[in-house]
């Protein structure tokens, strides 16, 4: 659908909030699409005038680059997307010091689906189990039917895959990282100085509105849809177009030299477990939204097992030698959303 103003055709413009904070000024971007919407385009623009009147005045004074940072947190903990001027590395250094002479890492309580414990190594845990016993529905060609519209779970938000604190703008979360036990990415000395350079750098992907690839696309925003027919798994998402086409029959993945955005998939049946080898990624997107990221030597292997007629347990190995001293793995999950009538809408991001 065509709009009066072409630009609302291709950005995703959102209600902004803005608070000085010191010198910063916070952009607490609750998610209110106004895309196709020219006429309250007009009040955007309004509200933001004072921002930007503020923000030109002292953009370049003292020479100081300004760049997109957050404020509540660390350089590996971001809370609350900010512009501000660059920050010392010393004071994000004694930020860190300070969290962790606090204790244990303030978080909101997480719930429970098909009788376990949503934090991911619970999860993960009770998941194994259950999925031991547990008979799901099929389809008519017998196979585990996963068809359907769901949401994520365990990984409760997007700010990072490992843990992180509560917030004003984010539940916190353990880490979904199950494998190695520590919950860290097992980042090459290189990878991981490099993973912090990126979030000091440059914008998070995902507001660019990239395809997700995976295993990102198992914890991305919005809801999914899953359409299965014989030799097909197909996963539609609200978010920026994002689907996956998953052939089952069995054919071969794409030539090496072709890089995707979001891969190339091909899954199998192995019991109740739709197994989807990913290969071909591109190394366009992050992990979350703190620069975790892969090359484009990555091998993703994820498993997908409903333990629940409503439950679906998602784990993922990655594996990129380039990047990383060894593979690792990750759990979260997925809970079918009955809400009725329900419909993927196109989104314009």
């Amino acid at each position: 659908m065509k709009t009066t103003k072409p630009i609302a055709e291709t950005v995703c413009f959102k209600l902004v909030l803005l608070a000085p904070i010191g010198r910063e000024y916070s952009m607490i971007l609750p998610s209110v699409r106004i895309a196709r919407m020219p006429n309250r385009f007009a009040v955007i623009a309004l509200l933001a005038v004072p921002f930007l009147a503020r923000t030109t005045r002292s953009a370049n004074r003292g020479g100081r680059r300004q760049v997109m940072r957050w404020v509540g947190g660390s350089r590996r903990s971001p809370h609350v997307c900010v512009l501000c001027r660059s920050r010392p590395t010393g004071s994000v250094r004694r930020s860190r010091r300070h969290r962790r002479d606090q204790g244990p890492t303030p978080m909101r309580p997480c719930g429970q689906s098909a009788g376990c414990s949503e934090e991911p190594a619970a999860f993960h845990k009770c998941a194994v189990e259950k999925m031991k016993t547990f008979n799901p529905p099929r389809t008519a060609d017998g196979k585990p039917d996963f068809s359907g519209f769901w949401n994520r779970i365990v990984v409760r938000n997007m700010e990072n895959i490992e843990e992180h604190p509560q917030t004003i703008d984010t539940s916190g979360g353990k880490s979904s990282i199950i494998d190695p036990a520590d919950g860290k990415i097992p980042y090459q000395p290189w990878a991981a100085a490099k993973r912090d350079e990126m979030f000091s750098t440059y914008v998070n992907p995902l507001a660019l509105c990239t395809p997700l690839g995976s295993p990102k696309q198992a914890y991305g925003p919005g809801t999914f849809r899953v359409v299965q027919t014989p030799g097909f798994v197909f996963m539609l998402n609200d978010f920026a177009h994002s689907y996956r086409i998953i052939p089952t029959d069995g054919r071969p993945h794409v030539g090496a030299a072709i890089h995707l955005f979001d891969g190339d998939s091909r899954g199998r049946w192995e019991g109740n477990t739709l197994v989807i080898d990913v290969t071909n990624q591109r190394d366009r997107q992050w992990l979350d939204a703190v620069g975790n990221f892969f090359s484009e030597d990555v091998h993703v292997v994820e498993r997908f097992t409903m333990i629940d007629t409503d439950v679906i347990h998602y784990e993922a190995t990655i594996t990129d030698p380039k990047t990383y001293t060894r593979p690792w793995t990750m759990a979260s999950g997925w809970r079918r959303n009955k809400e009725a009538p329900l419909e993927i809408w196109e989104n314009a991001c």
